[in-house]
């Protein structure tokens, strides 16, 4: 609920924000004009750039050589996302790469990582080539980590108007070694200016645990949308702000355009100070009409940061060029609710409240207190539609780099077929009346609340698996029904149908 509050809010700012435009366009700036880096400096100081050449050679080569050979493995995906109640395919391809058993939400999909090559975990990748492409991502993670500590330390010794010298990594260094070393190299940085507490929430605002990598072809687009407020031509990506993310952390973002590449003739007429042949990361000031935009061009190995709670004030979108694009976009996600540690963990303690006879080995409840019950359904819930839907919806995709998903998700499935046992024993409970009246009314008010919740969104699902966006996704892209709500022995439905019961419940809901 409260997040459709939010896309209703944000299409009321947009629509007044437009109305407010008419037929006229807000004015923006690139490094072409007069007051462009002004502008910068008082609106978007939060933005940082780094040219391709303060980067290391050695990382370009091996970042560069690690996306093209994951789309030589087909292993970027236009994901079916779900908007104002509606499932649009993205025009953009991704995956999602970092810390194993992390997740990120983005558009109401839950995407799961490609695990990167992570000490004390065991991951069999498709090919030594996958695996290399992976582990060159988590060096470009580690490097701007490094890029984005180093820029909030002068942030805030530009602000504090402290005037001690930047300790600076030698770039001309072997880059591993400036990996290693890290660590040291930041606690030096830190103990020149700030206290041990406002470091730890630096590197906690800057430790990306994921890489969300996108391609986008241009050429090959029938349609591309137009920047609506600036006219700054087409747009790979909409104007947003990037969502489950931890407050006031840094997003970075490496870019690389595909050299080589054919390019066509454009007819478009030139678009003010923005060549239409050359990606754009444009910015505004979120809901503002007063600011000017910019229009930042992205060459190849550039990159940039945006810091603290940019993302938050401002909102950013991708203009395309010509030639095919990547892009690593380092985020610092959310992932309170998004690992398998804290569903392993919610699924645990929902199964205390289920016990076994040691004599007949029949199953019973141990609780039968409303918010007991309540919460063991609502992680029930969770379950099935965060974790199991959103992982089958998008097909038979993670194959295509490791099989590592399939073992915690087998898991899972086990989990929640307990929960439908736990369910089933809830329901035969409250037909009885070993609770007070008071009790029983609560118990099957949270009950009613919690499955009807479920009734409606296994019907949503379904509709969404069968929707004509998913039937246009290639084979192997395609939604997958998978049944792992068939019991494994009787090949079955597991025993009880929700809308008879919801009826029961609401009958015996009347007569309380």
């Amino acid at each position: 609920m409260k997040r459709r509050a939010g896309e209703r809010e944000k299409e009321m700012k947009k629509k007044k924000l437009l109305e407010e435009l008419g037929e006229s366009r807000l004015p923006y700036m690139t490094p072409e004009d007069a007051g462009f880096h002004q502008l910068w400096k008082t609106k978007y100081s939060k933005l940082i750039f780094r040219k391709s050449d303060t980067v290391p050679e050695e990382l370009h080569q091996v970042v560069q050589e690690g996306f093209l050979t994951l789309r030589k493995h087909d292993c970027f995906f236009q994901d079916l996302v779900r908007i104002k109640g509606k499932d649009f395919v993205t025009p953009v391809s991704r995956i999602l790469i970092g810390n194993p058993g992390c997740t990120y939400k983005y558009l109401n999909t839950r995407l799961f990582t490609v695990p990167w090559p992570t000490e004390g975990y065991e991951i069999k990748y498709c090919s030594p080539q996958i695996h290399d492409a992976c582990k060159a991502l988590i060096k470009l993670n580690d490097y701007l980590h490094i890029e984005a500590v180093q820029a909030l330390q002068r942030q805030n010794s530009s602000e504090t108007k402290e005037t001690k010298d930047t300790v600076v990594i030698d770039r001309e260094q072997n880059f591993d070694t400036s990996i290693k070393e890290k660590g040291s190299v930041l606690k030096d940085q830190s103990s020149c200016y700030v206290s041990e507490d406002d470091y730890t929430s630096l590197k906690n605002r800057t430790s990306f645990n994921l890489t969300l990598l996108n391609y986008m072809d241009p050429l090959q687009m029938l349609y591309l949308k137009q920047e609506p407020y600036f006219g700054m031509g087409n747009m790979a990506v909409s104007w947003h702000h990037d969502e489950n993310l931890v407050a006031r952390s840094t997003v970075a973002v490496y870019s690389y355009s595909c050299e080589g590449s054919a390019v066509e003739e454009s007819n478009e007429q030139n678009l003010k100070g923005r060549d239409p042949a050359v990606w754009h990361v444009g910015l505004k000031v979120a809901w503002d009409i007063e600011t000017p935009g910019l229009a930042i061009p992205l060459h190849q190995g550039d990159c940039y940061l945006m810091l603290d709670d940019l993302n938050m004030t401002h909102q950013h979108c991708v203009l395309a060029g010509f030639l095919p694009r990547f892009s690593s976009t380092h985020r610092v996600a959310d992932c309170s609710r998004g690992t398998l540690e804290y569903i392993f963990s919610q699924c645990e303690l929902a199964l205390q409240n289920l016990q076994t006879d040691s004599d007949s080995m029949a199953l019973s409840l141990k609780s039968l207190e409303a918010a007991v019950v309540k919460q063991v359904e609502e992680t029930h819930n969770e379950v099935e539609f965060e974790w199991l839907r959103q992982f089958w919806f998008q097909g038979k995709r993670y194959l295509k780099c490791t099989d590592w998903w399939l073992e915690p998700m087998a898991r899972l499935e086990e989990f929640w077929r307990k929960m439908e046992v736990m369910t089933s024993l809830a329901l035969c409970e409250v037909r009885k009346e070993d609770q007070t009246v008071e009790q029983r009314n609560e118990t099957i008010s949270g009950l009613l609340l919690v499955l009807t919740e479920r009734q409606k969104l296994r019907k949503e699902w379904t509709a969404r698996c069968q929707s004509q966006a998913a039937e246009s996704l290639p084979e192997d892209q395609k939604p997958e029904c998978h049944p792992f709500w068939i019991d494994d022995d009787s090949n079955m439905p597991l025993p009880y149908d929700l809308e008879e019961v919801i009826a029961n419940l609401q009958g015996l809901a009347q007569r309380c």
